[in-house]
Parts: C-alpha cells; sequence; structure tokens
C-alpha cells in the first residue's frame, strides 16, 4: 500500500467535506453546484487525473479502503468533467471485476452517469423528489433491481426509500428550481444537448 497517496487522497477528500460543511452551514448550499465546490470538485479532479496517469485506479491495493473510497468519492464529484467520470466509471468497473473496489462503488457512479445522461438506472441510487417524497429516478430494469443491488453490496430499494423519506420534503418551489438548476447544469457540462 502507498501510504502517501492515500494520505493525498484523505486530504483531497477533506478539504471537499470541509467546504461542503462550511457552505452548509451558512446556507449557501442545497443541490445546485456552487461555484466555490466545483472549482474544488475540478481541483481534485484534475489531482485524481494525475495519480491515474502516474498509477492506475487507487483501488483497494494500493491505497487501502479508506483511499479507495476517497478517490471513488472524487470520481462521482468530477460532474462537471463528463467523459473524466466516465473514465473513472470504467476503471472503477475493471477494478471491482479485480476485487480491488467494491462493487457497490460502480454501482452508484454508473447510476449518476446514466441519470446525468438522461438514461434509466440500474441500481436505483439516485433519488429525485416525487409526489410521495423522495423516489428513484427512472430504473431500467424494476424486476431486477433489489438483485442488481444485492449484487453490489447495497440495501433492497425499499429501505434506502424508507431512509431518505424519513427527511422532511423542500417546499414544491424549491424543488422546482433545483430541478431546473440541475437541467441547466447538466446541458452545460455536455451530459444532455
Amino acid at each position: 500500500m502507498d501510504d502517501s497517496l492515500a494520505k493525498a487522497l484523505l486530504d483531497l477528500e477533506a478539504r471537499a467535506q470541509a467546504l461542503r460543511a462550511e457552505l452548509l452551514a451558512a446556507g449557501e448550499i442545497n443541490e445546485a453546484h456552487h461555484p466555490r465546490m466545483a472549482e474544488l470538485n475540478r481541483a481534485n479532479s484534475s489531482r485524481l487525473r494525475q495519480m491515474i496517469a502516474v498509477f492506475g485506479w487507487p483501488g483497494l491495493t494500493l491505497v487501502g479502503e479508506s483511499g479507495s473510497r476517497a478517490s471513488w468519492r472524487i470520481a462521482l464529484h468530477s460532474y462537471a468533467e463528463p467523459e473524466f467520470m466516465r473514465q473513472c466509471r470504467d476503471l472503477i468497473d475493471r477494478a471491482t471485476q479485480a476485487g480491488d473496489a467494491p462493487r457497490w462503488q460502480y454501482a452508484i457512479i454508473e447510476d449518476r452517469i446514466r441519470v446525468y445522461e438522461g438514461r434509466p438506472q440500474l441500481y436505483g441510487t439516485q433519488l429525485r423528489h416525487g409526489s410521495q417524497g423522495l423516489e428513484p429516478h427512472p430504473i431500467e430494469n424494476e424486476a431486477r433491481v433489489n438483485s442488481m443491488r444485492a449484487q453490489a453490496g447495497l440495501p433492497l430499494l425499499a429501505q434506502t426509500l424508507a431512509q431518505a423519506r424519513a427527511q422532511p420534503l423542500a417546499p414544491p418551489h424549491v424543488i422546482a428550481a433545483r430541478e431546473a438548476a440541475e437541467l441547466e447544469f447538466r446541458r452545460t457540462a455536455g451530459w444532455i444537448v
């Protein structure tokens, strides 16, 4: 294991978590993409890109469980860079097949990319506001979603929804504004045309 590389990844993740907490405390962040957060995510993505070029995907063998989770989170927050996020997804997929990353990491990033692209998700990990509270974005095969989730090490969809629905709902006008901002972001970033 490369302790210095793992520490560098954990430091990047810690900075992102600290900024997220700061913006939340100041009431400046919601589901929209805050400019300071976007700037930090781009810097973290750039650093991860450099690491991948030298070492390959920072999986369990190279950086341990915490470092692997940090590299996945950085990739998951590289949403302003569609091609890089797709590259990371493919690297994570190969890492999970080699036993060098947990499969749930692939499931979540694959679903997020599919939702950004406007396609149905596979694992039901990405939620949105609906008439009954939080609900999954469209799922490609609802009959198989729980078996897919089990294979990825995720809980049943009903458990995830019950947990998510325990959170208070935002007012409808806030939800509508967030959805409009998300759609505009997806267009601007190049996820959809």
